[in-house]
């Protein structure tokens, strides 16, 4: 279980579980969100079972907050396109 303050460093991508990427890779684990992310909107993050917290992935915030705001539009980009 997160802790609160782990809740926005690590979102779910539990809905994104079992779909296809635009790519047609298929989204069968944290692994394949991240993989397929960094693949199709070149947004780096690292999969939640890396910390024993599948199926999260994790973001830093270890930047500005425009390179922030268009990592989080991609991210939403990218879901959007999952079928």
């Amino acid at each position: 279980m997160l802790r609160p303050e782990e809740r926005s460093t690590c979102p779910s991508c539990a809905g994104t579980i079992g779909k296809t990427a635009a790519n047609g890779k298929k989204i069968a684990t944290d692994e394949d969100f991240v993989s397929a992310l960094l693949e199709e909107e070149g947004v780096a993050a690292v999969h939640g079972s890396a910390f024993g917290m599948a199926p999260y992935f994790r973001i830093s915030y270890a930047t500005g907050t425009d390179v922030l705001t268009e990592a989080c539009s991609r991210i939403q980009r990218f879901c959007a396109n999952l079928r």
